[in-house]
């Protein structure tokens, strides 16, 4: 059996391939609290949740429709997935409470334990059916009405009651029947364990038939050696049966993982969407595009990081960078324009896992890496000056990023001088943009986006951090040429009065 509730072709790897710069991402884009809002504390949820969104620039397009199609199933039936859910979370606590020796090294305790297993995952696997046969209807995706027809044709009556006819003959109530021939040296050869007699006897029946020749013996409750011998006989007998059994219950367990696994991915998407739906914040379904194109367009696209943290709406922001490789944000301090940076990756982000965006609509050509490059803070670990410490991490970035990938600036390239500054940021932008790389740049230099605007380059866009008269800020970002100041005196004003 199989759940196909992540790729439509092969079970999701829970091991997964993260990128190199995954402790850089986490910090810039401040993914922890995502992780943290979808797992409500826990640990498991928080683990895959994190692996599937960090892991996402290796999805296609295919992929991201096919989990958005069974995220809205999700959404739509809530307590069907999460009593779905409970299922093996179900095993899990079975297993934590009792103890079973499928692990063991004799065919006896293995066929105990594996009997004992099958038994337990045989009422799971009916509760599983239980739900396909009463809820199916209310599923529509490809993968929801897939895994349910599975179960309903895999699980049907026959094959709980051969289960269980089965289950209860290897508890070996009338004897084990084995068969064996004598081999070289009068050893035993060729064993095999048979069926018993189908047919049960009544009392009379037993009294007045003829019973077959048979030979027999007893072995002393005292002969400690024959007992032993005796017990090696039984378990060369029952061998290969306890080995496909205990195969039939790994089997059946590993299924369940992997249900649990992938039904994680879309209980933390749930338990997200309930939250943002708390504080009255819009979420929708991206439309991705092919990487080759440059699609970028969104409407009312917040930070779903600053949402949660806040708990009540923030303001959107309504942007069409379609066809542009290069998008460079100025304007006010604190205007929202790091805001806007991290919304950008983490809607991407969220886009290519197969959830749904932070945003009234979202569109955008997928990309097969996200890197960041934001400034940091003095460090007392700093073997260099800040600027040397830039180029450096500039330098990292530039061995594993690839065309087709996205980098989002934050005020790099600042702790040197204008001029210096902006040349470095317009050497580095043009190479990157040479390599079909696309580049979000928030700066508070001037002469490094004035040289791409008095070129009136097409493939720019040019956004501002609106400010109001007086020096309010609405956080908004409209299209506007970058300004030679970024009003800093406004934020003097507040912190030490107009007066000074």
């Amino acid at each position: 059996m199989k759940t196909f509730l992540m790729y439509r072709d092969h079970d999701v790897d829970q091991r997964g391939r993260l990128p190199a710069n995954v402790q850089i991402l986490t910090n810039d884009l401040e993914l922890e609290t995502l992780f943290d809002a979808m797992a409500l504390g826990d640990n498991f949820i928080f683990e895959v949740t994190r692996l599937t969104v960090l892991s996402g620039m290796n999805n296609d397009i295919d992929t991201i429709e096919y989990r958005q199609n069974i995220l809205k199933d999700c959404l739509k039936n809530p307590s069907i997935v999460r009593d779905l859910y409970q299922i093996p979370i179900e095993s899990i606590e079975n297993r934590k409470r009792h103890w079973y020796g499928i692990f063991s090294d004799y065919p006896s305790s293995i066929l105990s334990g594996s009997r004992s297993m099958m038994q337990m995952f045989t009422e799971l696997l009916k509760k599983l059916k239980y739900i396909a046969d009463n809820h199916a209807d209310k599923f529509e995706s490809e993968g929801f009405s897939r895994f349910y027809s599975m179960i309903q044709k895999e699980l049907d009556d026959d094959y709980f009651s051969i289960m269980e006819t089965h289950l209860k003959e290897l508890k070996f109530r009338d004897g084990v029947h084995i068969s064996a021939e004598l081999g070289k040296g009068n050893e035993g050869e060729n064993y095999i364990l048979r069926k018993p007699d189908q047919k049960k006897l009544n009392w009379f029946e037993r009294i007045v038939t003829k019973k077959p020749k048979s030979w027999s013996f007893s072995i002393h409750p005292r002969d400690e050696a024959g007992s032993r011998a005796l017990w090696d006989l039984k378990n060369v007998g029952i061998n290969r049966v306890a080995n496909a059994l205990a195969q039939s219950a790994d089997h059946i367990d590993n299924f369940l993982k992997v249900l649990r696994f992938e039904l994680a991915f879309y209980i933390g998407c749930m338990n997200l969407h309930e939250q943002l739906a708390g504080i009255g914040e819009p979420v929708s379904f991206p439309m991705p595009l092919p990487c080759d194109r440059r699609e970028y367009s969104c409407r009312g696209l917040y930070d779903v990081c600053l949402a949660l943290t806040v708990k009540h709406r923030i303001t959107g922001n309504d942007i069409n960078a379609s066809d542009k490789d290069l998008v460079i944000i100025t304007g006010a301090n604190q205007g929202g324009k790091s805001t806007f940076l991290r919304s950008a990756g983490l809607a991407q982000m969220m886009m290519q896992s197969g959830m749904f965006t932070p945003a009234d609509s979202f569109c955008a050509n997928i990309c097969n890496g996200i890197f960041t490059h934001y400034r940091k803070e003095e460090d007392s670990k700093m073997q260099s000056g800040k600027l040397d410490e830039e180029l450096f991490r500039m330098n990292d970035i530039a061995g594993s990023i690839r065309p087709g990938s996205i980098i989002l600036f934050n005020e790099s390239f600042s702790a040197t001088n204008e001029r210096e500054g902006s040349e470095i940021a317009c050497q580095i932008t043009r190479a990157l943009m040479e390599k079909k790389i696309v580049c979000f740049f928030v700066t508070h230099l001037y002469e490094f986006p004035r040289s791409f605007y008095d070129k009136k380059m097409k493939n720019v866009l040019f956004l501002r951090a609106q400010r109001k008269a007086g020096g309010k800020r609405t956080f908004k970002l409209i299209e506007a040429e970058p300004m030679q100041t970024s009003y800093g005196e406004d934020l003097y004003a507040n912190i030490f009065g107009k007066d000074r």
